[in-house]
């Protein structure tokens, strides 16, 4: 089984109430050997202080839950050496950065404890500036002051820029600003399925030139807009994504436990499934090497260059 890395999945924060369950067995059998845990919090009332304090018992919480199969990392450098010793890597992300409040000092905290990848925004307004929407407007709308310094913050300090969930402007600020590749975490090809949270060609244009990656996201409603999706449709994502910004943009970033399905409808249940999706590529014409590089290689390149 070849090794692949997960650029995004919500199970720490789905299951932070609960034991963590993961299915150490399943991981293994899938060949996965670098799976993103996105800390998320769904700020309804605009108490970014709650969050903040949410993110930080879930870290903490991941740290207790470490095995002698599953270890955390933090640099390109302790990946590679879980991977000599067939240890499956995990790496903390922030999935909604406006628990950090304003407060430039939340960024090397986070840090410090370990989170190497920073969702800018999730659904609402925040400190870095405006989700995706259906409005123009607001997808029009570019970095707040906070969001350009903390940009350049993420840089020198070794963090990962995501813009899945950004709006438009925000992410044409990251391409702009950023001196390292960026990354959309968890988002599909707009051109193929017309959703504000996918990427335009030019986008994924953009993002391939500054060195980043775009990693597919899983959930049938980011795939086909109408009708249920199929797993050749992940495929065909990934394929236009190499015919209009190259091989080396596309990853994974899967979204598992991060959104629900119609009732009765049959979907990938997890990664013991993945091989599933790699099939689905070869019966696309997407060659070997295009799938090396997008269940590993792009994001190993990006992580090496950032981490």
């Amino acid at each position: 089984m070849k090794a692949w890395v997960d650029l995004h999945c919500d199970t720490l924060s789905a299951l932070e109430n609960s034991h963590l369950h993961i299915d150490i067995e399943s991981m293994k059998k899938s060949g996965i050997s670098l799976q993103f845990f996105a800390c998320f919090v769904n700020v309804l009332d605009g108490n970014w202080e709650y969050g903040y304090q949410k993110v930080e018992n879930m870290i903490q919480k991941m740290y207790t839950e470490q095995t002698t199969e599953l270890q955390l990392v933090s640099s390109h450098k302790e990946w590679e050496k879980n991977e000599k010793s067939n240890v499956i890597s995990a790496l903390l992300t922030l999935e909604e950065g406006g628990i950090l409040n304003g407060k430039y000092s939340r960024i090397p905290e986070l840090y410090r404890k370990g989170v190497r990848l920073i969702t800018l925004t999730w659904n609402y307004e925040n400190c870095f500036g405006y989700p995706n929407s259906s409005n123009r407007n607001i997808m029009r709308k570019g970095l707040k002051s906070f969001g350009k310094e903390a940009v350049g913050q993420m840089n020198q300090l070794g963090m990962l820029i995501d813009v899945s969930h950004l709006s438009d402007g925000g992410f044409w600020d990251c391409i702009k600003l950023s001196k390292k590749p960026i990354v959309a975490s968890h988002s599909n090809a707009r051109s193929l399925c017309n959703h504000p949270r996918n990427l335009t060609d030019k986008m994924l244009q953009a993002l391939s030139e500054k060195g980043g990656v775009a990693g597919l996201n899983f959930y049938p409603r980011f795939l086909k807009r109408e009708g249920d999706a199929q797993l050749r449709d992940i495929a065909k994502h990934a394929k236009h994504m190499i015919q209009v910004a190259g091989e080396d943009v596309v990853a994974i970033g899967t979204d598992f436990a991060g959104y629900d399905l119609e009732k009765g409808q049959k979907w990938i249940s997890g990664v013991s499934e993945i091989e599933l999706v790699w099939d689905s590529m070869k019966r696309e014409h997407i060659t070997e090497r295009q799938i090396d590089k997008i269940m590993i290689g792009n994001a190993r390149r990006v992580l090496q260059e950032v981490l």
